[in-house]
């Protein structure tokens, strides 16, 4: 992972400065977070909300970004498309989990992920509340916190959770078939955090064996996924056929867990 102005600086390098943009990021949400009684929250549908927070950061990590890595593009949930040269995207995701920055939970963070060659190469998540720093990708070992994060254990169904997320655009029978998979088929626990970015953290952190998405965007994902690649965690998209825009349905977590959910894949693959 090269940076973009010609100097070549080692991977660590680029990883502490996109990290001390998150973090800052992060401080400035916190601020907003804080002052819940007086932020401005808009519908862009049904339970699917934005904030001036969002708009705010976004800006923040746009203007911090261009000037780390001047010839890279960057992509943004909130509208934020600034084409480059370099080849590589900055795809940023200002607050994952705005519903529950909204109500005063803590699930939610900024997430920063690089897209080269058309694929996630390089994530940086922090979630300020927790706070949580994990970085990680191609060339770049994950670190939680700083510290190295070990490989995941085996899957073992008998103590076995997963993740799932269900944008609210899903239709019910497909909403309802991931339930009933998980409950009758798989026989495992279930958990929905209402955060992507979140519902990754917790697989990286062993807390579940993966996760199950109908309705994310790349953004939410771009980070966590090279950050899980490290430790042993395979996906299902195939990235040459999804544009940057694209909702994704998919599944990450070992090979087993993915030969597990696979057959739930099948039944959900294509938006009703």
């Amino acid at each position: 992972m090269a940076d973009t102005n010609g100097s070549n600086p080692s991977e660590r390098a680029v990883e502490a400065v996109v990290e001390e943009i998150a973090r800052k990021a992060g401080e400035l949400a916190l601020i907003h977070f804080r002052s819940l009684s007086n932020l401005p929250v808009e519908k862009k549908g049904h339970l699917d909300l934005v904030t001036k927070a969002d708009k705010d950061v976004e800006e923040f990590l746009i203007a911090n970004l261009r000037a780390a890595f001047p010839d890279d593009g960057i992509f943004g949930e909130e509208g934020g498309e600034i084409k480059g040269t370099s080849g590589r995207t900055w795809v940023i995701d200002p607050i994952d989990g705005t519903f529950n920055f909204v109500r005063g939970g803590q699930n939610w963070a900024i997430s920063i992920g690089l897209y080269e060659n058309r694929r996630p190469v390089f994530g940086v998540i922090y979630a300020p509340v927790r706070q949580l720093m994990l970085a990680g990708g191609q060339s770049v070992e994950t670190r939680l916190n700083g510290k190295p994060m070990p490989a995941l254990p085996a899957l073992d169904l008998s103590q076995a959770s997963m993740g799932i997320g269900l944008h609210p655009s899903v239709a019910t029978d497909d909403r309802l078939e991931v339930v009933r998979f998980i409950s009758d088929d798989l026989r495992i626990s279930f958990r929905c955090c209402g955060s992507a970015t979140l519902s990754l953290i917790e697989v990286a952190m062993g807390e579940t064996d993966g996760y199950v998405s109908l309705g994310d965007s790349t953004w939410d994902v771009m980070a966590g996924l090279p950050i899980l690649a490290n430790l042993g965690v395979s996906h299902t998209i195939d990235w040459d056929r999804i544009d940057l825009a694209a909702k994704l349905r998919f599944a990450c977590g070992s090979n087993d867990f993915l030969e597990k959910v696979r057959p739930l894949l099948e039944k959900v693959a294509v938006a009703a």
